[in-house]
């Protein structure tokens, strides 16, 4: 008994000895892959163009500086609340958490891919208990009862002599690069939206501080107006034009606290909140932010590294030059090696020599007609040639919208000085007016025409203020800030 028992353990270890052999060939054998390998962009590449890796050209002014744009770039505003709102938006924003389960997707088919390049193993076992039919075997007695069995152990393992699996390996591996690549734009868009829409808060402040301002104080020349009318200085047409620009100062308030309230709700929303619970602490911000100082933002080559889009369409471009290799491999044999033991019968013979297998064997396949894998080469090639074209594509737009976004600022502000000097002077001018009014040496239209001058110029320069913070977070934006 103990003789029959040992001899198919040989077998077992014979199987087990192949599998050795088949581990040496493969790494005699497979050390090359076919298709192109991917070292990076091709030299023809826009990124590499000298031109796309210098200083920016619209940065050469004091309004910027060359220095290395932070991650967290809304911490260069010292406000506290926005600080905690990108926080809480960077761990409850419900695009992050879409983003986050796709980084988890594509981790998982990673792993999938390479687990095809260890040995496959599989383990079966069928114990059953039956009762045989007597006639099935020409037999006219009756046949007992008995137990049966049947289990085994097979391995295979593909040798992979000409890469087909280390390029799919390659493409998956950088499809996955791709998509934490787009985690992290995710996450700059995220932090630019909620920098922005804290802006539009303290921006719709500021302007409504403006408005109200404004309004009491023509209130309070309508009113004068109205004294002089009775005391009959002055014509009732006077305190009629005066009373027209109250309500049309107090006309624009309604549509800048319809502004306020609607950025409170997106923020909360990028908070991952209901609209109903915005975030109070910011509500009553009438300062927008902004930056005194000059704007760190590096240069071309900084921004091509730091951008996760194109970061994204370089990885995707890397996966697109493994997949040629892949479909390559296909016009060469795949070539198998396999191993297998088992033992199937009665379970009162159960591993008796009568009941043990086992088997080895090599398995070659290979497409004789090859039309087809050739066809899917050409497919391969032209995919990688589309993911060259949409990564020039995005590095044109990154530097396009980063050169466009810092002339926009630089301008914005030289026009914003402009209107500061301007509502300076119309401020003079009101005053002024004012006094030579009440001294009965001007009418009242050009009292009117001073005041609506400034009402105008007032304004003017609060929306000059938001518009500069919201150049401000489309430059931190477009350089690619936002993520650690």
């Amino acid at each position: 008994s103990s003789t029959r028992v040992g001899r198919p353990v040989k077998g077992c270890r014979a199987a087990v000895a192949w599998v050795g052999v088949s581990a040496l060939v493969i790494g005699a054998g497979g050390c090359s892959a076919v298709g192109p390998s991917y070292h990076g962009p091709p030299a023809a590449a826009i990124a590499n163009a000298p031109a796309a890796r210098e200083a920016f050209v619209s940065a050469s002014g004091p309004a910027f500086s060359q220095e290395a744009v932070p991650s967290a770039w809304w911490r260069l505003y010292d406000a506290p609340p926005l600080d905690a709102l990108v926080k809480e938006a960077l761990g409850a924003n419900t695009d992050l958490r879409e983003a986050r389960a796709n980084l988890a997707r594509s981790a998982a088919l990673l792993r999938e891919a390479m687990a095809q390049r260890q040995p496959s193993v599989e383990i079966n076992a069928a114990p059953s208990y039956q009762q045989l039919s007597a006639a099935s075997y020409l037999h006219s007695g009756y046949v007992a009862p008995l137990g049966l069995y049947d289990v085994g152990l097979s391995v295979s393992y593909d040798l992979d002599l000409f890469g087909r699996l280390r390029r799919a390996v390659e493409a998956a591996s950088a499809d996955d690069e791709a998509v934490k690549a787009a985690y992290d734009l995710t996450q700059v868009n995220v932090a630019a939206e909620v920098g922005r829409a804290y802006a539009d808060v303290c921006d719709a402040g500021e302007q409504l501080a403006v408005a109200r301002h404004s309004l009491q104080l023509q209130r309070e020349s309508a009113e004068v107006t109205r004294r002089l009318v009775e005391a009959g200085r002055s014509p009732r047409l006077d305190f009629t034009r005066s009373s027209e620009l109250v309500a049309q100062i107090s006309a624009n308030i309604p549509q800048l606290e319809a502004q306020r309230i609607n950025a409170l709700y997106r923020l909360a929303t990028l908070t991952g909140r209901p609209p109903a619970d915005y975030p109070r602490s910011v509500e009553s911000c009438a300062t927008a932010p902004r930056l005194a100082g000059p704007l760190p933002v590096g240069d071309g080559a900084a921004l091509l590294r730091r951008r996760p889009d194109v970061r994204e369409a370089e990885r995707l471009l890397a996966a697109a030059t493994a997949r040629i290799g892949v479909t390559t491999a296909d016009l060469y044999p795949q070539v198998t090696l396999g191993a297998s033991a088992g033992s199937t019968g009665a379970l009162s013979d159960v591993l008796t020599r009568p009941t043990n297998r086992f088997g080895l064997g090599i398995g070659i396949h290979w497409q004789a007609n090859q039309s087809g894998a050739r066809a899917r080469i050409a497919q391969a090639n032209a995919a990688a040639q589309l993911a060259l074209a949409r990564f020039d594509g995005v590095v044109l737009t990154a530097l396009r919208d980063t050169e466009s976004a810092l002339t926009t600022y630089a301008h914005d502000l030289q026009r914003d000085d402009d209107l500061a000097a301007a509502q300076a002077r119309a401020l003079e001018a009101e005053r002024e007016a004012n006094q030579l009014y009440l001294a009965g040496k001007i009418d009242f239209l050009s009292l009117l025409d001073a005041q609506r001058t400034l009402d105008g110029a007032e304004d003017a320069l609060a929306a000059s203020h938001a518009e500069l913070a919201t150049d401000q977070v489309r430059i931190f934006l477009t350089l690619g800030g936002g993520w650690q």
